[in-house]
């Protein structure tokens, strides 16, 4: 058969039933605003280093959810630390508290 330029990509698909939930748990012992978080984008929207690099609390604690650490530390990696998301958040989540958390945790 001949090559048409294309090939097909692996599934994304992801298999909950086998994601090691005992880390994610271990998070929310340490820090359960975690499960306050409902996923609005106001932090990522006032983040000062989002222009620059890709941050985003709300894909991080969804990659962690799922299984996905290594995608989770890398949108939490370029975080500054100021503290604007905390001030904007609706929920009153402590993000600073919960970024430190996480790395804690998955590092």
């Amino acid at each position: 058969m001949g090559k048409f330029g294309f090939a097909l990509s692996p599934s994304s698909r992801i298999n909950l039933d086998e994601v090691d939930k005992v880390k994610f748990a271990k998070l929310v012992e340490i820090e359960p605003d975690v499960l306050k978080c409902m996923a609005c984008g106001s932090c990522t929207a006032s983040c000062t280093a989002g222009k620059f690099v890709k941050t985003s609390m709300r894909s991080a604690i969804l990659a962690l959810q799922n299984g996905k650490n290594e995608d989770a530390i890398n949108f939490l990696k370029g975080c500054l630390l100021c503290g604007k998301c905390t001030m904007v958040c609706p929920r009153a989540i402590n993000t600073r508290h919960l970024i430190i958390s996480i790395l804690k945790v998955y590092q």
